[in-house]
């Protein structure tokens, strides 16, 4: 299996190469990196291998099975068609394609089915897929009415030049200083007064968990945080929930790790989901203003999980689904 990883010097390319060779997914001469012009003939080490930089260009462009795009959305709207004329499918973490009806949004525990046969799969945005495991195995067992969503996210979030703002105390990146601070817009600002952060996150719920119905409000901040994403959670249902139903729906949830024992001060924190897999969910209890509702706290590794593992094991998934045949 041949695999390219197109924006591979980036924060989420170079966790995405971490994570296939440390789970063996790919062997390294089978590997290959692309970057742009800047990065062309840079040598990087990735787990004791030694890789040279492919500048990105029709020129450069081979035969791959899969090819993972994490160089933004002008890149990948630029160049991932001719990847999969060459016979790849193409995996990509931007949101060129998230919305266009025949692109599958794929959380492989959720919806992985959706991808097969695709040649084209979207990755969903970082603060999306982390609210969408709780929400999906809930809603197998319980009518979801209304999501409400407040997030904060951490500057890795919005890349090296994000870290670097939070880290030297500049703005280059934010319109105002991170460090001590906290910034309530997260992309552009829309006429409706949402930014696009947030309607990206109601309209992916809906595409990822094939409810148009459902009803999503989301609020999303940047803080000062290096890395992981958290977000405070208020789920209305249809009926009135049994919070030791729910707790037991998602203490065995795939890719959920409970946290969740306010008594000896366990909750999820960025420091406990840093460079790990699950998405940490705790804090679970009842709306006091709403005999429907609950609220949560989750936790998540947004460059991992949020972004570059959850992209791998679209690969992963595909593989094995394929290996059932």
């Amino acid at each position: 299996m041949k695999i390219a990883v197109v924006g591979a010097t980036g924060l989420v390319g170079r966790e995405v190469v971490k994570i296939l060779l440390d789970n063996n997914v790919v062997e390294k001469d089978d590997l290959t990196l692309y970057a742009s012009k800047s990065s062309a003939g840079m040598l990087v080490l990735f787990e004791k291998h030694e890789f040279e930089i492919l500048e990105l260009n029709k020129r450069t462009i081979k035969k791959f099975d899969y090819v993972f795009f994490c160089a933004g959305k002008n890149v990948a709207l630029e160049y991932a068609q001719t990847f999969i004329n060459k016979g790849a499918v193409v995996i990509d973490n931007s949101s060129a394609f998230r919305r266009s009806k025949n692109v599958p949004l794929i959380v492989p525990e959720i919806n992985l089915q959706l991808a097969v046969g695709a040649k084209l799969i979207a990755n969903p945005n970082c603060s999306t897929i982390g609210v969408s495991l709780p929400l999906y195995y809930l809603s197998k067992q319980h009518s979801i009415k209304r999501v409400v969503v407040s997030t904060y996210q951490a500057v890795s979030g919005a890349g090296q030049k994000g870290i670097e703002d939070l880290q030297n105390g500049t703005n280059k990146k934010f319109a105002y200083q991170i460090a001590n601070n906290l910034i309530p817009q997260i992309d552009s600002l829309l006429a409706n007064g949402y930014t696009f952060e947030e309607d990206k996150m109601s309209f992916e719920l809906k595409k990822i968990l094939q409810n148009r119905f459902l009803k999503v409000c989301a609020t999303c901040v940047r803080v000062p945080i290096l890395n992981c994403h958290s977000e405070s959670i208020n789920i209305e249902f249809e009926n009135e929930p049994n919070i030791r139903d729910l707790r037991k729906i998602l203490s065995g949830a795939q890719g959920v790790c409970m946290c969740d024992n306010l008594k000896n001060n366990i909750y999820p924190m960025p420091s406990e989901a840093n460079g790990k897999d699950e998405v940490f969910v705790g804090r679970i209890r009842k709306d006091i203003s709403n005999k429907r509702a609950i609220n949560m706290f989750i936790c998540f590794d947004n460059i991992r999980k949020g972004a570059a593992l959850n992209a791998v094991q679209i690969v992963q998934g595909l593989e094995r689904l394929k290996g059932k045949k």
